[in-house]
C-alpha cells in the first residue's frame, strides 16, 4: 500500500503537502535491538537548484530501494512565518524565498532528529497561497529510510551531521530555467515574464551565492539529474549495501534464548489473584473441547477481570470532594487520562472489556502481523491519539509468547512520547520467556497477566499448551 502527498518547489502559488510516505504490504520489521533500543534511521540528503530534479531523483531512489517504509521530507515544509511587511512583499512577488534566512531551521532539526531516532514527529505544512504555515501539521512515524530534499538540504552543519549520504543534483541552469517556466506557466498560471523576473532577481543569485557552494558538502554529485541513470543506479546500489549491513537482528529466538529457568521475574509482573472462579475459567479456556460460544463467553469474562486488575495499577493523586451531605471526603483520582492501545486483532477482545469499565478512555490501534516464513513481527498499522504522551496507557494483547510482538507494541508507544513507567501491558496468558524479554528491555513497564504458561515449542516458538491460537478460537478462523 502507499500513502503519498504532492511535492513542488518553493515559489508555488498553491497550497501543498510536502512529505511523502511510501509503504509496502509486507510491513515494517523490528527497527530496534533485543534490548529495546532504536537503531538509527538511514538518512539521505538531496540538494540542488530549483527545478534541478531533486524530487524526481528522490522518488527514483525510493522506487528502487525495496525498503518497507520510506519517507521523503521536502524542505519546502519549513519556510518560517513571515513578518507583516515581509508578507506584503511576498504577495507582491518581492520577497526572496530562495535565501537561507527564509527557512525555520529549528523546526527542520527537530523533525529530522525525531525521525533519525525513530520517534513520531509532526511536519509543518506551508501554504504558498497565504505565504504562511498551515494550522495543521502532518504526522509522520515509522520511517526505515528518510530522504530530505530541498535547495538547502546540505546547507546547515547540524543537518549534515545526521545524513548518512549526501547528494547534489547538478543540472544545467538553462534546463532548470526552462523547466521552471514550463511548470509555472502550465501548472500555476504564472506570467512568463514574471517567472523570468523572479528568477533573475532571486533564484539565480541565491543559487550562485548559497546553493551551489553546498556541492562541496556532497558525497556524490549527479550531473543532469534524472537523466543520469548510471550515477543514480550506482547511488542506489551503495545505499542498498549500507542498509543490508544495518538490518535489525532476528528477534524471537534471541528473546527466548536469553531466558533461563534460574532467572527470577521482577515484581513488575502482576498476576491476577487465582480465585476459584479464575482457575475454573482458565481450565475452560485451555480445554480443546470447549465450544466457540463458551470460549467467547469466558474470554470476555476473564478479560474484564484482568482489565480491572490492570486499571488498579494506574497512578493516583489525592482529591477532595463534597458528599451529598455537604461533608468533605478525601479520596483519589487517576492522575491523567487513560488510553487503551489494542494490538489487533485479538486485542480487540480486551478493548471491549475496557470500554465496558472505562467510559472516558481514549483508544489507539496497532496491527502487528508475523512474517509468513520467519514469524518475526512486522508493523502494518499504528494509529494512536496525538495526546497519548500525556496519558497512562493500557496495552492489550491476549497472549505474550516470545515477547517479540509485545516489544514492538511498547516501542511504538515510547516512540510516540509515552514515558515507559506510564505503560501497563495487560494479557490473559504469558510465558516466563516473554515476560523476561519485556522486563529486560523495559524494566519499568508493568505486566498484568491472568496465567503464566512456560510450554513453548522449540521449532515454531508457539505456546504448546494454554489457549492455542487465541484469535482463531475466538473469531472462528481455525483451520
Amino acid at each position: 500500500m502507499s500513502a503519498t502527498a504532492n511535492n513542488s518547489d518553493n515559489s508555488a502559488s498553491a497550497s501543498k503537502v510536502t512529505s511523502t510516505l511510501m509503504l509496502k504490504n509486507d510491513g515494517r520489521p523490528p527497527w530496534y535491538t533485543a534490548d529495546g533500543k532504536n537503531l538509527p534511521v538511514y538518512m539521505v540528503g538531496i540538494a540542488g537548484g530549483s527545478a534541478s530534479g531533486k524530487t524526481s531523483v528522490a522518488k527514483r531512489i525510493v522506487e528502487s530501494l525495496d525498503v518497507p517504509w520510506v519517507v521523503i521530507i521536502s524542505m519546502d515544509s519549513f519556510y518560517r512565518r513571515l513578518a507583516p511587511e515581509e508578507s506584503k512583499q511576498a504577495f507582491a512577488n518581492n520577497h526572496d524565498l530562495d535565501h537561507p534566512s527564509s527557512f525555520d531551521y529549528v523546526s527542520v532539526l527537530r523533525v529530522l532528529d525525531d525521525l533519525k531516532h525513530g520517534r513520531s514527529t509532526s511536519v509543518p505544512q506551508y501554504d504558498f497561497a497565504t505565504h504562511a504555515p498551515r494550522d495543521k501539521s502532518q504526522n509522520i512515524y515509522g520511517a526505515s529510510v528518510v530522504i530530505f530534499e530541498g535547495i538547502f538540504a546540505l546547507y546547515d552543519p547540524e543537518i549534515l551531521k545526521m545524513m548518512d549520504v549526501k547528494i547534489f543534483v547538478d543540472t544545467d541552469s538553462d534546463i532548470c530555467l526552462a523547466r521552471r517556466i514550463k511548470r509555472d506557466v502550465a501548472d500555476r498560471g504564472r506570467d512568463p515574464l514574471g517567472v523570468l523576473d523572479q528568477y533573475d532577481r532571486f533564484v539565480k543569485p541565491a543559487y550562485d551565492s548559497f546553493v551551489r557552494p553546498t556541492m562541496n558538502n556532497a558525497d556524490v554529485i549527479i550531473p543532469r539529474g534524472l537523466d543520469n541513470q548510471v550515477a543514480i543506479n550506482l547511488m542506489i546500489q551503495h545505499i542498498k549495501r549500507q542498509l543490508d549491513g544495518s538490518n535489525a537482528t532476528i528477534m524471537r529466538p534471541i528473546l527466548v534464548d536469553q531466558y533461563s529457568a534460574a532467572d527470577q521475574l521482577k515484581d513488575t509482573l502482576l498476576t491476577l489473584p487465582q480465585s476459584n472462579q479464575v482457575r475454573a475459567m482458565q481450565t475452560i479456556l485451555c480445554d480443546r473441547t470447549t465450544s466457540r460460544d463458551d470460549f467467547i463467553f469466558y474470554s470476555d469474562r476473564l478479560s474484564r477481570l484482568i482489565i480491572e486488575h490492570g486499571l488498579g495499577q494506574l497512578r493516583l493523586e489525592s482529591k477532595t470532594v463534597v458528599t451529598p451531605m455537604g461533608l468533605p471526603y478525601s479520596g483519589f483520582k487517576i492522575v491523567s487520562d487513560i488510553t487503551g492501545v489494542t494490538v489487533l486483532r485479538a486485542g480487540g477482545v480486551m478493548e471491549k472489556a475496557l470500554r465496558s469499565v472505562a467510559r472516558l478512555a481514549h483508544y489507539g490501534k496497532i496491527l502487528i502481523v508475523g512474517d509468513p516464513v520467519t514469524h518475526e513481527p512486522r508493523l502494518h498499522y499504528a494509529k494512536l491519539p496525538p495526546s497519548i504522551k500525556d496519558h497512562q496507557v493500557l496495552l492489550m494483547d491476549p497472549t505474550i509468547v516470545s515477547g517479540a510482538n509485545a516489544l514492538m507494541a511498547i516501542r511504538i508507544c515510547l516512540d510516540h512520547g509515552v514515558p515507559e513507567e506510564n505503560i501497563v501491558f495487560v494479557s490473559l496468558l504469558a510465558t516466563p520467556q516473554g515476560v523476561h524479554a519485556i522486563q529486560t528491555a523495559f524494566p519499568t513497564v508493568k505486566i498484568v497477566v491472568a496465567l503464566i504458561d512456560s510450554h513453548i515449542g522449540t521449532d515454531d516458538l508457539l505456546i504448546e499448551s494454554g489457549y492455542g491460537i487465541f484469535g482463531d478460537r475466538y473469531f472462528g478462523t481455525e483451520c
